[in-house]
């Protein structure tokens, strides 16, 4: 009644859904509003079977099969109660008769609220009997009232994703332990581990492999990139041939160019990691442009933040980055250069060169030796 003046016209066919039924097809609704019965002229709904129907409203059904009534649970008498032929809600009403009459709805039943399934019998009291179109398959109806059944319409959309994709040609190794959204695209001949999450407009090329415990959201994966177990990547960009992880974590827009390997422990933050880069071990990478070909060692970080903003690093070509580097931005290092383990690197490095950036080691023969032996003499007898 509320939506009356939004409606464009009052004629032909009026579909009225429940909004609690995540798990319907369009088969259905095509079938609710291609339904013909000579006998029914008010129009169709929808039924189905239940094991448990508590909750529901039941359908009363007259001499000839029809629709008699929907009594709704908190009305219906002890006989009405044991029905298992429920209304899920779904309905498909002659528009002329149904605005004709839906003012003679009421508030007298035990809720004191308005029934839209008193329209069943308001329109067959008036001549306009309507028909049942059962369907077969009850979870497609399943209706959300507690977190339980919520979880288990979950379940079932995520499991009809799951078959859609394995049709299509991807192998799922787990399918009850994955996760994956419906805006998901995986491509032919990729195979998905188990306990993976594919995550919001997710894209996955063909011939990929997405290792066991994996979490995806609004990623582009290419061609034959593999994704090793636990990675973790958000809003990121992963090119043909490339490796990430296992362990590895992208995010805010990382990306990680053609045939580009990314290790474990390793964390790319706004930065692109150039073609047949490599970053392997233990390396935080923050708002940093690698250009190709570089290697990046164990234990190297870009100090990117200085407590008030966030500065780039750029790393030119063929450049090779010690490891336990300390990559102090804003700072570049021209292609070819070479930066010693263990240095701190505070001002730009030129093309080919080296940069020593650590303090000069210093060793002290026999002062272990000593030290222990001054602390046996102070030790109690």
């Amino acid at each position: 009644m509320c939506a009356r003046g939004t409606v464009e016209t009052e004629d032909g066919l009026l579909l009225i859904l429940n909004g609690d039924g995540p798990l319907l097809t369009g088969e259905t609704l095509l079938a609710l509003i291609g339904h013909s019965d000579e006998r029914a002229s008010g129009g169709t709904i929808v039924t189905t079977e239940v094991d448990n129907p508590a909750g529901y409203g039941r359908i009363v059904r007259d001499a000839r099969g029809l629709v008699a009534a929907i009594v709704e649970h908190k009305a219906a008498s002890r006989e009405q109660l044991a029905i298992r032929e429920i209304n899920p809600g779904l309905y498909c009403f002659n528009a002329t008769f149904f605005w004709e009459h839906v003012a003679e709805l009421a508030t007298n039943n035990p809720a004191h609220e308005y029934y839209l399934t008193d329209m069943v019998d308001i329109l067959t009291r008036h001549g306009h009997p309507v028909a049942p179109l059962p369907v077969a398959d009850q979870r497609e109806l399943l209706g959300i009232n507690t977190r339980v059944e919520l979880a288990l319409a979950d379940k079932i959309l995520r499991s009809r994703k799951a078959y859609e994709l394995m049709l299509a040609g991807v192998t799922i190794e787990n399918p009850d332990s994955v996760a994956i959204d419906v805006g998901v695209q995986v491509g032919a001949d990729s195979v998905i581990e188990a306990n993976v999450q594919l995550r919001g407009n997710t894209r996955i090329g063909s011939d990929c492999r997405i290792g066991t415990g994996t979490v995806l959201r609004d990623c582009e994966v290419a061609d034959e990139a593999a994704i090793l177990p636990y990675v973790v990547a958000e809003a990121s960009k992963i090119h043909s041939k490339a490796s990430v992880g296992p362990f590895a974590r992208l995010r805010l827009h990382a990306e990680a160019e053609e045939s580009t390997h990314i290790g474990n422990f390793v964390e790319l933050k706004n930065t692109r990691l150039g073609k047949r880069s490599k970053a392997s071990h233990l390396t935080y990478l923050g708002d940093a442009l690698i250009s190709p070909d570089t290697n990046i060692g164990a234990g190297t970080i870009t100090c990117n933040y200085d407590g008030q903003k966030k500065h780039r690093t750029v790393i030119g070509e063929g450049a090779f980055v010690g490891s336990n580097a300390t990559l102090v931005a804003p700072v570049s290092i021209e292609a070819g250069a070479y930066i010693a383990a263990g240095s701190v690197i505070t001002e730009n490095v030129e093309a080919d060169s080296l940069a020593i950036g650590r303090s000069r080691q210093i060793v002290k023969p026999g002062w272990a030796k000593r030290r222990r032996e001054q602390a046996k003499e102070r030790r109690p007898a």
